[in-house]
């Protein structure tokens, strides 16, 4: 058997070897299937990448600046709070409309006019923080040369979201789509975020609990349900547990405090125009609770919201003999625009319970394009929500061509 020349050889040996040195980062990113041209509210965990107003966030996503501040239990009566600067690194909330397109549930609404030096990658990863990939951008837009971007373009960004119905095991949630840090657990965010392992796995379709930096993940937050009639124009809210929402034109502020799943509704601060908020046969204004004991118990009447039509606050009086009679009512507390990023588990990355060895802390992200029709992680557990996570990988090909140019030279040089 004839000896391959020697410099041949040691060229398709270097070049074999290099193979080994090729970095592979899988990104997953939780897909919700659907049929119809509804839409829902959902949520965003966004990450600041530099110091913005209110108004700028707002902007960046094409959300009301007071829906944000009400996702995040800030106080909307703060003097000039939109123009109020958030400290780069703080993570918000950032409610969206989450639609029906192309069989697959994700938001529309957002677009991005392009700056000086930017670039897809940079619009992905820096601007919007991860939560959408150079690939899906370029593919929304029909880019042909990601590498040239007009100055003023105006890009729409496809970002993640997830519905499954408003509902996580027949209670009312609302989903937060939520991008993994590398120092996350699946542990950690679940008892951050007040569910359980077992219940992200399942909204997940996780055959492991395992994540990595990049992944994004839909994670169900508790949340409090309304009783509107359906001719009511906010038939439907559903608020999660510690924010609030404005109803009625700004006139009815309803909150969820956390761990609860009753819905609290008030006159709002804002100084708007409304009309009557008076119970009928009642002296009870809205939000109002009576108690009176009795040697039967506790009879509790409440002056109750009960949606906006045609102009009007509809109320609602209600009685109820309980064992013992309520305590103060709770809500979630509204806070100042921050200045500085809280130390608060909502704001810092999830903590690991555990020591998972070396190279538990995972690699940067990469792209997460959503395959057409969509790719299913395996081990889909029955009884959750019929979700799916699409996989994308990303090679070092600089690597790789770096190899390839020693390995020439070294061939030449023999």
């Amino acid at each position: 058997m004839k000896t391959p020349d020697k410099p041949i050889f040691h060229f398709f040996l270097i070049l074999a070897s290099s193979s080994l040195f090729f970095t592979t980062t899988t990104a997953k990113s939780t897909i919700e299937p659907c049929s119809s041209n509804d839409t829902c509210n959902s949520l965003l965990g966004y990450t600041l990448y530099t110091d913005l107003k209110v108004s700028e966030v707002a902007s960046l996503f094409q959300v009301d600046p007071i829906s944000i501040l009400l996702a995040n239990a800030i106080d909307i009566s703060y003097p000039d709070v939109e123009n109020h600067i958030l400290p780069s690194t703080l993570f918000l909330k950032i409610p969206l409309t989450c639609s029906c397109v192309d069989g697959i549930r994700k938001s529309v609404s957002t677009r991005y006019k392009t700056r000086p030096s930017d670039t897809l990658a940079s619009i992905a990863g820096s601007v919007y923080g991860g939560l959408v990939s150079a690939e899906q951008i370029q593919e929304a837009n029909s880019v042909n040369d990601p590498s040239v971007l007009d100055v003023g373009t105006s890009l729409l960004v496809p970002l993640p979201c997830a519905c499954f119905n408003g509902t996580d095991n027949s209670l009312p949630a609302v989903y937060l789509s939520y991008v993994v840090k590398g120092v996350d657990t699946l542990a950690g965010i679940a008892r951050r975020y007040e569910t359980t392992l077992t219940d992200l796995m399942n909204v997940n379709a996780m055959g492991a609990p395992d994540v990595s930096s990049g992944d994004i993940l839909a994670i169900p937050l508790s949340a409090c349900a309304s009783n509107f009639p359906k001719y009511a124009s906010d038939y439907g809210l559903i608020v999660p547990n510690g924010s609030y929402a404005l109803a009625a034109g700004h006139c009815v502020q309803c909150s969820c405090a956390l761990g609860s799943r009753s819905l609290y509704c008030e006159p709002a601060s804002l100084a708007v125009s409304c009309s009557s908020m008076q119970c009928t046969n009642s002296n009870l204004m809205l939000g109002n609770i009576t108690v009176q004991q009795s040697s039967a118990g506790c009879n509790v009447t409440t002056c109750d919201y009960n949606g906006f039509a045609n102009g009007t606050i509809l109320t609602m009086l209600s009685r109820s003999l309980q064992p013992r009679c309520p305590g103060p009512q709770q809500f979630a507390p509204l806070l100042a625009p921050p200045d500085t990023v809280p130390k608060d588990l909502m704001y810092a990355p999830a903590p690991s319970p555990d020591y998972d060895g070396p190279g538990s802390i995972a690699a940067s992200p990469g792209s997460s394009v959503i395959p057409p029709g969509g790719g299913s992680f395996p081990g889909n557990p029955a009884h959750g929500p019929a979700g799916s996570i699409s996989t994308a990988t990303v090679y070092s090909f600089s690597y790789f061509f770096i190899i390839l140019l020693i390995s020439i030279s070294f061939v030449f040089s023999c």
